[in-house]
């Protein structure tokens, strides 16, 4: 599927979603207009002048490649998550520097497209749905949106009924089995699913601990996963396989 399409699906949208949809091109050319005008950093080299500077969007090329979970699920990922891909995605995340999805979007396209070629090779067909991987309450207060929903919002069609069932300990310095029991039971879909397809997505894998506990809680309510993507993972010694 190429970067400019999206998802099928079968629902039109609604007039709020339609509006977002003009306004999100028009937020974000104004925010990097004022980033130019203030002299404000490149995200992925420091360089002044512009929110990203030529090269670092050059770097931000999907390159997608295949991981596992704990579970032995594949994650098809639009890129390494390293360079200027990280950068730009900690300056998404850290630094509210919200227009910077734009140029993380074909990586995060690509994984779909790569996941959803998965799902059709085992008999799945269209509509499917994105299902964004829930942002904890704390993360959300901080930065004011997320990130997650951000992505999926600019490939298709978006079923957000992952929710926080319980909070959790922060994932950093645990390793895999450490994240694995963080995880476990800490969300729920909010409604059942009847069967219909969707692909759950993340903005970046770790140790895929998180994409497993979204998987299960959705399938728990009738949702048929068909794959999972993300835009970016940690880059793994054991999982290089490339499209």
């Amino acid at each position: 599927m190429p970067n400019n399409q999206t998802v099928p699906h079968a629902r039109a949208p609604s007039r709020a979603s339609a509006l977002r949809g003009l306004l999100g091109p028009l937020r974000d050319a104004l925010r990097e207009a004022l980033e130019a005008a203030t002299g404000a950093e490149c995200a992925g080299c420091g360089a002044v002048g512009q929110g990203l500077c030529g090269a670092c969007r050059s770097a931000l090329a999907p390159r997608v490649h295949r991981v596992t979970t704990p579970a032995g699920r594949a994650v098809h990922a639009g890129a390494p998550f390293a360079g200027a891909m990280a950068r730009a995605v900690r300056a998404v995340k850290e630094e509210g520097r919200t227009a910077l999805i734009r140029d993380l979007g074909p990586a995060m396209a690509d994984a779909v497209a790569a996941a959803l070629a998965a799902g059709d090779g085992r008999g799945i067909r269209v509509p499917v749905a994105l299902v964004p991987v829930p942002t904890s309450r704390a993360a959300f207060r901080r930065r004011g949106f997320r990130v997650p929903d951000l992505l999926c919002r600019r490939i298709g069609a978006v079923e957000p009924v992952l929710v926080a069932a319980r909070r959790i300990a922060d994932q950093r310095g645990l390793d895999r089995r450490a994240r694995v029991r963080n995880v476990a039971g800490s969300m729920r879909a909010r409604r059942p699913g009847a069967g219909r397809a969707v692909i759950v997505v993340d903005d970046v894998v770790t140790t895929g601990a998180t994409m497993d506990e979204a998987v299960r809680a959705l399938e728990a309510q009738g949702w048929c996963v068909i794959g999972c993507a993300a835009t970016a993972a940690t880059p793994r010694s054991h999982d290089a396989s490339r499209r």
